[in-house]
């Protein structure tokens, strides 16, 4: 304005338009840069007012599986403690409440530690939550949010992201089974069908890959039917329990083979709280592991990419981070 003023004085008359026009025009061009702003700008679009449109669009997934035990309560308690500091929705791998799953042990055991997040967790059945064969205690415990009686998979959406929780118990009377038509799969295929445009991700207790020491107790290729559908949909990641440990694999498809372009990122996550497992020989693709550290899965979901982190208990220092894009890369702009 100073500069206008002196330009005036000296020019007056009809010329004082000139700087006028050329003060108008300033704004015009900062606002075209914020609109040009490189993707992923947000301090520079945050001009135009879309800061609000990107938060809306960002959610917030963490959990773990495997968690908590009267026997060692102090596990579930850490890492109940680092979920309470982070918003978000909970996922809950499965092998809640140990050792059987019973309506006592969800009282005593899971509901003074992760049942303070009960409105805000999505669950998924594990095998220990079979320990009276129906799981009866986990639906009567979760109610709606566990998905329909005697089944325990279903689906919710968080922004573009499609989440889907699986029954990976194949062997659970009711559920009947996870090959290729099955209930559960037969479900899936037509699920995942619906959201041809989504990022997806989905999670259960067991894995399909794991370098835990046991393979029989570790690996479960009865899923793989269940990853099939999931690799023809793109889906992006799948997370699992069951081994006490915490380990991430490369992208690879159902058959184990490293797929840096389609394939499906793993991340087994047993660290809720009850006890370490000791893991073996690196399996094929596996890219960080670690079996002594409680701790929790943090993903940060956004249109058309995501980011993980594990976060371990106070007092440990493994820490394992990083991000992806999705392959559903049109989910980014609905």
């Amino acid at each position: 304005m100073a500069g206008y003023i002196r330009i005036r004085e000296k020019l007056a008359g009809r010329w004082a338009w000139g700087p006028i026009l050329i003060i108008l025009l300033v704004p015009a061009q900062t606002l075209a840069q914020a609109q040009t702003a490189p993707p992923g700008n947000h301090l520079k679009s945050a001009k135009i007012g879309s800061t609000k449109k990107h938060a809306e669009k960002t959610f917030v997934l963490l959990g773990a599986g495997d968690i908590a035990s009267c026997k060692n309560p102090e596990g579930a308690r850490a890492t109940a403690k680092l979920i309470e500091q982070i918003p978000g929705t909970v996922f809950a791998a499965g092998d809640l409440a140990y050792e059987r799953g019973s309506a006592e042990d969800f009282k005593n055991c899971y509901e003074p530690t992760w049942g303070r997040f009960k409105d805000r967790t999505k669950p998924a059945l594990g095998n220990h939550e079979y320990g009276n064969h129906t799981a009866s205690a986990y639906f009567q415990y979760w109610g709606a949010r566990a998905g329909p009686v005697g089944k325990g998979y279903y689906s919710y959406d968080l922004g573009n992201w499609h989440i889907v929780v699986l029954n990976t118990n194949c062997d659970a009377k009711a559920l009947g089974g996870c090959a290729a038509g099955s209930p559960q799969e037969t479900w899936l295929k037509e699920d995942l069908a619906k959201h041809p445009a989504a990022c997806i991700l989905a999670y259960g207790h067991h894995a399909l890959f794991s370098s835990g020491v046991f393979k029989s107790h570790a690996v479960h290729p009865e899923l793989r039917a269940l990853w099939d559908d999931l690799y023809a949909a793109h889906a992006d990641l799948v997370l699992a329990g069951h081994e006490h440990s915490y380990e991430r694999f490369a992208p690879q498809d159902p058959q184990g083979k490293a797929d840096p372009v389609n394939g499906i990122r793993e991340i087994v996550v047993g660290t809720g709280g009850r006890s370490h497992d000791l893991l073996g020989f690196a399996t094929p693709n596996s890219e960080a592991r670690d079996w002594d550290t409680f701790g929790v899965l943090k993903l940060t979901l956004a249109p058309g990419k995501y980011a993980w982190e594990f976060i371990p208990e106070e007092g440990k220092t493994f820490h394992d981070s990083g991000s992806g894009v999705c392959h559903n890369h049109s989910a980014e702009s609905n």
